[in-house]
């Protein structure tokens, strides 16, 4: 009786313990990862901002192909390269950084074969929280060569309506604020647990 209970202890253990050990976290690298949108300007241009400061968590589990994103940004960090512009982007016609200070965005990453190619997620801005899905045009995991860990990159775009978040003014030039293009670019250091 001893035998089989120890065992069927030690065939569960083998089972279950490389699905518990699967799951990679990794932390966002900030001078690295920049969140970005760009959207038309009267027609005429592309205007394009994005964020200096963004933190969070990735987890991957490449066995059970799945993963989450959970990161969080400032919104006072946005950067056109134009203080002007900055400066209204942070203003209650936009973002309203007083009121609210951060944006965040979270979802689950979804695997077309060995790697991620979607995230499901949503994103909350001005304290609205709507979907907001990611294809992921490029995913790729090395040796950091200076930090001696596995960094993960990505490179992904989505679209959302800046309308549904109660910005009130145009930045299209064209009366109501409308669809702007999202792309993330984003590296991840691997953490030891």
């Amino acid at each position: 009786m001893f035998n089989k209970y120890w065992i069927m202890t030690v065939l569960f253990a083998a089972i279950a313990g490389p699905a518990f050990a699967a799951v990679e976290r990794y932390q966002v690298d900030p001078t690295h990862t920049y969140p970005s949108f760009e959207f038309s300007h009267m027609g005429i241009s592309v205007w394009r901002g994005k964020f200096d400061q963004t933190s969070g968590t990735i987890t991957l589990d490449r066995a059970a192909k799945t993963g989450t994103v959970d990161i969080e940004i400032d919104m006072s960090s946005i950067n056109f390269g134009l203080e002007d512009m900055d400066e209204h982007a942070r203003s209650p016609d936009w973002f309203d950084v007083a009121k609210y200070p951060t944006a965040s965005y979270s979802g689950k990453v979804i695997f077309d074969g060995d790697k991620p190619s979607t995230i499901d997620g949503e994103i909350t801005i001005r304290g609205i929280t709507r979907p907001a899905d990611l294809s992921i045009n490029l995913f790729k995991c090395i040796p950091h060569p200076m930090l001696k860990t596995e960094v993960c990159g990505a490179d992904a775009i989505g679209e959302v309506n800046w309308s549904e978040f109660g910005m009130s003014k145009s930045h299209y030039g064209k009366g109501k604020a409308g669809t702007v293009t999202l792309r993330i670019q984003v590296e991840a250091l691997k953490q030891d647990d």
